[in-house]
């Protein structure tokens, strides 16, 4: 029994050893395909995402030498994109972690807002808005400062953008490595984190800071004396008697 057993067996096992290999090599055959099909769909999508890249550069490219590159048009939400982008490639890697070398004090404070009204609001606005004729029309727009696109960035990296400034977006460096020149970035990084909550009185006060045009001084001159000596003298008219 146990010989019939046995080469029914040894008759059985060549069979189930080929349909076994049959199996695997099917296997095989589907998994190659599987991997061919996943390369191919990849390959497919690169080529069309490089044609989209291809017809909105071609668009742009047309749009472009038909209309110019003017600073007067509103940045595209990838333009602003790319402007953050700059921002964050122009830091090098240690300045998140720089320490602002000045501690805030309501006299800090005091003396940034003064220099901020004198040196800095005439692009970015007293309030930090960017709201002004020079701010409204650099390419990019100057940032609302009192928007988490500031805001989040470290004391240190504020720091660093005030002293080098940025290339290619209109941020020039104000810095020197003087210790002087120091402490006027560092009181302006706590200027900045104030500018959400600056107030009414803050801004009616940097209004005294602002730069002034001769027309504007002599207007304000002329002002004064007027509340000190009131209305001048009209001229004696020049003639014979």
């Amino acid at each position: 029994m146990s010989n019939g057993v046995d080469r029914v067996s040894f008759a059985v096992a060549p069979a189930m050893a080929r349909r076994l290999a049959s199996g695997d090599a099917d296997t095989m055959k589907r998994r190659l395909e599987s991997t061919e099909q996943v390369e191919m769909m990849g390959k497919k999508r690169t080529a069309m995402l490089l044609s989209l890249i291809a017809v909105a550069l071609a668009i742009g490219w047309i749009s472009i030498r038909g209309r110019g590159f003017s600073a007067r048009e509103r940045p595209s939400a990838v333009e602003k994109v790319l402007a953050r982008a700059a921002r964050r490639l122009a830091l090098p890697a240690g300045a998140a972690e720089l320490p602002n070398p000045v501690s805030v004090s309501p006299g800090v404070l005091e003396s940034a807002l003064e220099h901020f009204a004198d040196h800095c609001a005439v692009c970015h606005a007293n309030d930090g808005s960017g709201d002004t004729a020079i701010g409204r029309n650099l390419y990019p727009k100057a940032p609302d400062m009192r928007r988490d696109e500031t805001q989040s960035l470290t004391d240190g990296e504020l720091f660093y953008v005030i002293s080098n400034g940025v290339r290619l977006n209109g941020m020039p460096a104000w810095g020197n490595g003087r210790s002087d020149e120091d402490m006027e970035s560092g009181n302006l990084v706590h200027f900045i984190r104030h500018l959400p909550d600056i107030s009414g009185s803050e801004l009616a006060q940097m209004k005294g800071w602002n730069p002034m045009s001769p027309r504007e001084c002599a207007q304000r001159t002329a002002e004064a004396e007027f509340v000190l000596h009131g209305a001048p003298r009209a001229r004696a008219a020049d003639g014979h008697h």
